[in-house]
């Protein structure tokens, strides 16, 4: 498999009243074209400072960063970024929210129409494109959010905590709708996530961080299929790669060098 994104000895250390806060500690990773990745761990643990650098929002103190064999300099259409809070434009209906990057792009207006609709059809949002965002629900909100990101063509999306901010049914909710429209136009997704059940039901491969300091601590394979649904979710296979990625979070051997 091609290699989309890779971490090479990626550390981030800030300086701070006490001395030196090492937020990431000789980080590397590959995650691949169209693979569905999960980063799970402690506060602190590094999670978005890592998705950060892949995102080109944050320098590396020292290693690199690479997306498609290049150096990451900065922000690019190629990466699309999700955040839990959904940042839409309140005046703004979510045709017009969807839409906005694309402006940007110079592109014209019927290109901007048509790809607007793809995205905003692939969410399901459908019928609520001209709905302005005090009208939604959270998840239509982030849907929407979603769509925005998807209408750019991003190679990669990278989503922090997409959903941390939603009542337990519409999260869930929300991970099959995520899994159905990362089926139909397959990116390569780094989703990062404090809900160990989460990380399972959606990923290939769930990364687990350890942090004082953030550092990668363990892969593990998530040999389920695809399409996900609720019979895998009840499944003694899930229950037992759940098991493995939460003792691995919960029961952290210590930091082996100082924060």
């Amino acid at each position: 498999m091609n290699v989309k994104i890779s971490f090479q000895d990626v550390s981030k250390s800030y300086a701070v009243k006490t001395g030196t806060f090492t937020a990431l500690d000789n980080v590397s990773l590959d995650i691949f074209d169209r693979e569905f990745v999960t980063v799970v761990g402690p506060s602190g643990c590094g999670k978005s400072t890592l998705m950060g650098m892949a995102a080109g929002l944050i320098d590396p103190s020292s290693g690199q960063t690479l997306v498609n064999g290049e150096p990451v300099t900065g922000p690019g259409p190629d990466r699309g970024v999700i955040f839990q809070q959904y940042a839409l434009f309140p005046w703004l209906t979510v045709r017009k929210n969807v839409e906005f990057g694309l402006r940007l792009a110079n592109l014209g207006k019927a290109e901007v129409r048509s790809r607007a609709q793809r995205a905003i059809d692939l969410v399901g949002l459908t019928d609520f494109a001209d709905t302005l965002p005090k009208a939604l629900s959270g998840g239509m909100k982030q849907r929407c959010a979603i769509a925005r990101a998807y209408a750019v063509d991003p190679q990669v999306l990278l989503m922090d905590e997409p959903f941390g901010a939603l009542d337990a049914l519409t999260r869930v909710q929300l991970q099959d709708r995520l899994l159905d429209t990362w089926s139909k136009d397959q990116r390569t997704v780094m989703f990062i996530t404090h809900d160990v059940d989460e990380a399972v039901y959606l990923a290939s491969r769930v990364i687990v961080m350890a942090a004082k300091p953030g550092r990668l601590l363990k892969i593990i394979d998530v040999d389920l299929p695809y399409p996900r649904t609720e019979e895998i979710r009840l499944s003694p296979e899930f229950s037992r790669i759940r098991g493995e990625v939460w003792r691995s979070v919960y029961h952290q051997p210590a930091a082996t060098s100082a924060a």
